[in-house]
């Protein structure tokens, strides 16, 4: 049984990103890009997932997203960084101001 669920934020006809979570908690974020030949992804984790977590995330990656759209693993590149979460730097206002340029929200 799937340890990990994947919440889908946006999708393009060539990439998807995902949020990742165990038990309705964010631990990670992949992006997949698919390319004519191969599949690439990143998976970002917390630092605080083990490696032995992450290869049960890259599993659950196999058998929720992948087989669903009938990708093989042969097919697919996953580069995985572990790190903390620094934020959201966006050009979009939510706060009701008017700056230009990228700032932290």
């Amino acid at each position: 049984m799937a340890k990990y669920d994947f919440q889908r934020e946006t999708r393009t006809p060539y990439s998807e990103c995902y949020i990742v979570l165990e038990s309705e908690v964010v631990v990670g974020r992949l992006d997949i890009h698919y390319a004519d030949v191969v599949v690439h992804a990143t998976l970002n984790v917390e630092e605080t997932v083990t490696s032995d977590e992450i290869q049960d995330i890259i599993d659950d990656i196999e058998g929720q997203l992948l087989d669903a759209v009938g990708i093989v693993r042969q097919e697919v590149i996953i580069h995985v960084h572990q790190g903390r979460d620094l934020g959201v730097y966006t050009t979009s206002d939510f706060e009701g101001t008017n700056g230009g340029g990228f700032r932290f929200n």
